[in-house]
């Protein structure tokens, strides 16, 4: 029986994906550079950052630098100005936590992570958040979702993880535990043939949980 849940968040819990890339599109096209989106998932897909197609054309990294900085002020005004609520993800975990206990483990920057947060309600269910300044080594490394069952204090088999992202299900097979993945459009064309759940909305996790 599942009594745990370690949620991803970006692209899960908060529909960000697409604006985080279009910052990172907007901060190099400052620099006159184009960022491909099929490349760009397919290189967030194996743990790449915003910047590597840059770095393979030779931008330097004093230009990658200021594209740093302008890509997080876009992305956190696209924060502040943009829908970004997934349709029944609050109602979903409200339900769910009659079953289960619920921490969310995101790659997220905690500036981000509490901007997204400040009028939103998904917080209140969760045990606690485990954001990019609270592990060493990001997803897909299993440390994240370990440093989740540990603090815890869970059996594998007791938990299961929830993602979107094929880095994100790595860093879950890593780590020896079950992952659903929920459907995003952004990574719709990962390999998720590991994922031991397909969900095409995150309200399906209520049956898996109740099974």
């Amino acid at each position: 029986m599942r009594k745990y849940i370690l949620f991803d968040h970006d692209g899960v819990l908060v529909d960000t994906e697409f604006w985080y890339f279009r910052a990172a599109e907007r901060a190099l096209a400052d620099l006159g550079f184009t960022l491909d989106k099929d490349l760009y998932v397919r290189d967030m897909s194996r743990g790449a950052g915003s910047w590597a197609q840059a770095k393979v054309a030779g931008l330097d990294e004093e230009s990658i630098s200021r594209a740093r900085v302008a890509r997080d002020a876009y992305y956190q005004a696209s924060l502040r100005t943009q829908a970004i609520e997934i349709e029944g993800v609050v109602e979903t975990l409200a339900e769910l936590s009659q079953y289960v206990r619920m921490a969310i483990v995101t790659t997220s920057k905690r500036v981000d992570f509490d901007l997204i947060h400040e009028k939103r309600q998904i917080r209140r269910f969760m045990d606690f958040v485990l954001m990019r300044e609270d592990y060493e080594h990001p997803k897909p490394h299993p440390e994240p979702y370990v440093t989740g069952l540990t603090r815890f204090r869970a059996a594998r088999e007791e938990t299961l993880i929830v993602e979107d992202s094929l880095r994100g299900l790595n860093s879950a097979v890593a780590a020896g535990i079950d992952c659903a993945i929920v459907h995003n459009d952004f990574t719709a064309a990962h390999d998720f043939s590991q994922a031991r759940y397909r969900l095409r909305q995150l309200s399906e996790l209520v049956d898996i949980v109740r099974a």
